[in-house]
């Protein structure tokens, strides 16, 4: 399966899916053993890409960049009517989950704090009985150096899972995926964020209603004030702002 057209949000290329066809070409990925890496695309992430050119350009040399945050839901399904709706994280981890149930496919957890991703583990395979897990890792909280990127392609190759979930906050789980990307042979790479604390538990998830309607930024910020707040205080007004000027075409931003 080829994806499909990428949409210009703010010079990031979004590309317009749903959560099924995300699904369908992830799994044809792997069925083909072609390796490659996929992108949850939110107010955060198109934020960093304004601010950081390398990971703008992460984004646009992905397998998949995906509609996460319902902003880039919406700025997408504008220029493409019909086509674009939202692939969350989470939602995304459990569709491919269940969907490889008693396929021969193998799962592999790397991020987030310690004990989350055997967590999130424990639960995935309780939930989809059958499914495989290849094993788990708890990165240190420290920048990782090209040893270290060397050394976590070198845990993954030696297990060889079919899908890689990283767990870590943007831009640090687009940086990981680039790194490994070139020293990986075989696997499907899904950066998927903060799925790895909501569908372990560690965090509550939002209501589906509030998730839809654009205000799942507001709750996870009464969940985690501290963490969150300098973020959404920043990254939120500045997409509006910048939104409204590539709508009205007052600026462009090419997607490079």
């Amino acid at each position: 399966m080829t994806p499909p057209p990428r949409i210009n949000v703010l010079g990031v290329g979004v590309h317009a899916l749903q959560l099924d066809m995300a699904g369908n070409l992830i799994l044809a990925a792997a069925h083909e053993r072609r390796p490659g890496y996929v992108c949850c695309c939110d107010v955060n992430s198109v934020s960093s890409a304004r601010r950081d050119p390398n990971h703008r350009s992460i984004l646009n040399r992905s397998f998949l960049t995906t509609p996460d945050g319902m902003p880039v839901v919406w700025m997408a399904g504008r220029q493409a009517p019909g086509r674009v709706g939202r692939v969350y994280g989470p939602d995304l981890m459990l569709a491919v989950c269940a969907a490889t149930v008693g396929s021969g496919f193998t799962h592999y957890f790397h991020g987030a704090g310690p004990g989350t991703a055997e967590a999130l583990a424990t639960r995935l395979t309780a939930r989809f009985p059958g499914l495989k897990v290849a094993g788990t890792f708890t990165p240190p909280f420290s920048e990782p150096t090209e040893a270290d990127f060397d050394a976590t392609a070198e845990r993954i190759r030696s297990v060889a899972p079919d899908f890689v979930w990283i767990g870590l906050s943007t831009p640090k789980q687009e940086a990981l995926m680039a790194a490994l990307l070139p020293r990986l042979d075989r696997g499907i790479l899904l950066g998927v964020g903060a799925a790895f604390d909501l569908l372990s538990g560690r965090v509550r998830q939002a209501p589906h209603w509030v998730q839809r309607s654009g205000l799942e930024w507001l709750w996870r910020l009464m969940m985690e004030p501290r963490r969150l707040a300098p973020r959404y205080l920043r990254n939120n007004p500045l997409f509006l702002l910048r939104a409204f000027a590539q709508i009205t075409g007052l600026k462009k931003y090419p997607q490079e």
